[in-house]
């Protein structure tokens, strides 16, 4: 408080809103201390008593006001009274509680009056400042009472003693907040409520939105329920709704059972004229929502978490506001506002990375950080951006990268590589046919694109997803299903759900590579194991469905895969082994051009000797690189056939021989190397 009583001392004349406040509130506060001094002077006229009631008066007059008037007004503490329904003592009361951080003469005054020697007013005072002619007591007892201003929490009692001897002070930072600063109890996280982003118009207009609007300036006591699973997200939404009813916003986390921390949060909203957002942590024990009761809360509130975490207890009406869906021109208008250097590759930016508002404003903030330095953002950067931002919170087992795999690296059959290409041509036209022609309504399809890859390994399924996120022009996040599967119950699904939430805020290929643990068939419930299994299939399931980007699955034996699995796929694409056309091109495609190849190197022989999969001929071709590369080159047939033998050994397959020699050809360059 020192600091605050020089800032009045130094700039005196400064007409400034919250020196104003300030003024008002000490006025008040200075108009109670003079009714201390009265109080005083009559009960103890002389002795000891007289400095004190000559320093109170000294100090109200000091003020410059011997009571509050027109000219001082102290809208924080007029809210307050209004939001609570403060009457006189309930006042009275506050004021005298928050003297002693006015002046550190304060503090030793009520030292002075105090059985117990503390720097603060008693409720035994209290009742005589409520009553100096009577008996005060009952008024104090009745705000000690459930809805008084104690049993609030805008004033505290200290002390285990008798009831009249217990201090009181202002709820924590309170008196401060009442002199119109900013102050903040250290008790309480709080959470930034900033300006909305753009592109939630369309959001806005929601009935279920329009309605939550209009319920938050309203003095009925309603509360608005949010959850998601980014809070930056559902953060967004209460500014965009705030911001639509003309209301502020005041936000904290606070425990579903943490009463005294809500009420806490209540009070400083009621101060700043805001409307409270509770926060609601996760509940101590996982999966249990826990029991949160605001019926005493005045007013309406808006109340967070992520789903499941709370469930409301109080009779108080409750409005449920969804966080979707989003409308394509949502997206192209936050790109647009976002990054207006790119604004006229607003509509890439939402078909490339349709990402929630939230994280658009995010992301764009970074890329005017940038240009700031002097760089002008690319279309490149937004890409770079967001993987950097994804890159700082990916949990483990998860990998995020941007492959760059054309079409024409990937050996197929016709129909798998057609599958392929309509997969990434649905992810294109998704606006088109959902929204412009009413299928999303019409057959409840999602925006989402699932695919499953099955066949041996090493037939490319991998290199088949990089080629589909090429295509998207997005990037890829593997999950190495390893290490997200745990023993432990739920941990399978917090890991694979922080996987999700990555893949949602970058709108990567999300890629579930030999996912048979996470997708295999279910069983019956034979015990406990079994019946948590079927529970991790379920949430899988539901995850799946609600996710708006391309998730591919790769599995070596079709039949591993559960068929509520198969019947979600859009597409399943066989990948089985390349045919002799097939492993010619793949050859063809791995080796080096002639000028790195020996005469006697003939793909189409090889291809025709030996069944391998394309990972085969790949590490076969790179094998016989090396083994040509310490003699300068070329790549001979020796080379590569001593590299194939290697392939089957490490299969342990029984190797096919070497294909016969035509009489033409001469003794081998490298033959017998070992």
């Amino acid at each position: 408080m020192t600091i605050l009583h020089d800032a009045q001392a130094v700039l005196p004349d400064v007409d400034l809103p919250q020196h104003r406040t300030s003024r008002g509130l000490t006025a008040r506060a200075a108009h109670v201390a003079l009714r201390i001094a009265d109080l005083v002077e009559a009960t103890c006229a002389t002795g000891p008593a007289a400095p004190t009631v000559t320093f109170l008066r000294s100090w109200a007059e000091h003020t410059g006001r011997t009571g509050p008037g027109p000219a001082d007004p102290s809208p924080p503490l007029e809210r307050l009274r209004t939001r609570y329904g403060l009457g006189t003592v309930a006042r009275d009361l506050l004021l005298l509680a928050g003297l002693p951080e006015e002046h550190e003469g304060l503090a030793g005054t009520f030292r002075a009056l105090h059985p117990q020697g503390e720097p603060r007013p008693t409720l035994g005072l209290a009742a005589l400042l409520a009553d100096p002619d009577g008996d005060g007591r009952p008024l104090i007892r009745r705000l000690c009472a459930p809805g008084g201003v104690i049993d609030e929490g805008l004033v505290r009692t200290v002390g285990d003693g008798p009831l009249f001897e217990r201090s009181v002070e202002p709820a924590p930072a309170l008196w401060e907040a009442l002199h119109g600063w900013d102050a903040w109890p250290a008790a309480l996280a709080r959470v930034p409520a900033g300006a909305p982003p753009p592109g939630l118009d369309g959001w806005l207009r929601l009935p279920a939105v329009r309605r939550a609007v209009a319920a938050l300036p309203s003095p009925v006591a309603r509360t608005v329920v949010l959850t998601g699973e980014d809070e930056a997200v559902v953060m967004s939404r209460c500014a965009a709704m705030a911001a639509a009813a003309g209301m502020r916003l005041l936000a904290a986390r606070v425990a579903a059972d943490d009463t005294a921390g809500a009420r806490l949060l209540a009070a400083h909203a009621a101060v700043r004229d805001a409307v409270p957002v509770f926060c609601v942590t996760a509940p101590r024990q996982e999966g249990t929502a826990a029991p949160l009761d605001l019926s005493w809360l005045r007013g309406p509130a808006l109340v967070c978490g992520r789903p499941g975490s709370f469930r409301p207890t109080d009779p108080r009406p409750v409005l449920t506001v969804p966080l979707g869906p989003l409308a394509p021109d949502d997206h192209r208008r936050a790109w647009s506002q976002g990054v207006p250097q790119l604004r006229s590759l607003a509509a890439v930016l939402a078909m490339r990375h349709p990402l929630d508002p939230a994280l658009t404003a995010v992301v764009a903030a970074d890329l005017r950080g940038r240009h700031h330095l002097g760089a002008q953002p690319q279309l490149e950067d937004v890409s770079a951006a967001i993987r950097g931002r994804a890159a700082i919170i990916l949990p483990p087992g998860v990998s995020l990268s941007s492959p760059d795999v054309p079409w024409d690296r990937l050996v197929l059959p016709p129909e798998p590589a057609r599958q392929l290409r309509d997969a990434v041509s649905r992810l294109d036209h998704r606006q088109l046919v959902l929204q412009d022609w009413g299928f999303a309504e019409r057959v409840r399809a999602g925006r989402g694109v699932r695919l499953l890859f099955t066949g041996p390994p090493g037939t490319g399924k991998s290199l088949a997803a990089a080629a589909v996120a090429s295509a998207a022009r997005t990037d890829l996040l593997l999950v190495d299903v390893a290490r997200l599967v745990s023993k432990w119950i739920g941990e399978t699904e917090k890991n694979l759900a922080a996987a999700f939430d990555v893949a949602e805020r970058t709108q990567a290929v999300l890629l579930l590579d030999e996912a048979d643990a996470l997708f295999g068939t279910r069983t019956q419930i034979k015990d406990a194991n079994d019946r948590y299994a079927n529970l991790e299939t379920a949430y899988l399931l539901q995850r799946m469905d609600g996710f708006d980007g391309l998730v591919v699955l790769t599995s070596n034996l079709r039949r591993n895969i559960d068929a509520a699995f198969l019947r979600r796929m859009d597409f399943v694409v066989e990948f089985g082994l390349p045919d002799t056309a097939l492993r010619a091109r793949l050859w063809r495609l791995h080796l080096p051009g002639p000028a790195r190849l020996a005469a006697d190197v003939d793909p189409d022989v090889l291809a025709r000797m030996y069944q391998m999969s394309g990972a085969w001929i790949r590490n076969a071709a790179l094998g016989a690189a090396f083994l040509a590369a310490p003699d300068g080159g070329p790549i001979t047939r020796a080379h590569l056939l001593h590299a194939i033998r290697r392939e089957y050994a490490k299969a342990a397959q029984p190797y096919p021989g070497e294909p016969p020699r035509c009489h033409s050809e001469e003794p081998e360059h490298g033959e017998g190397r070992s």
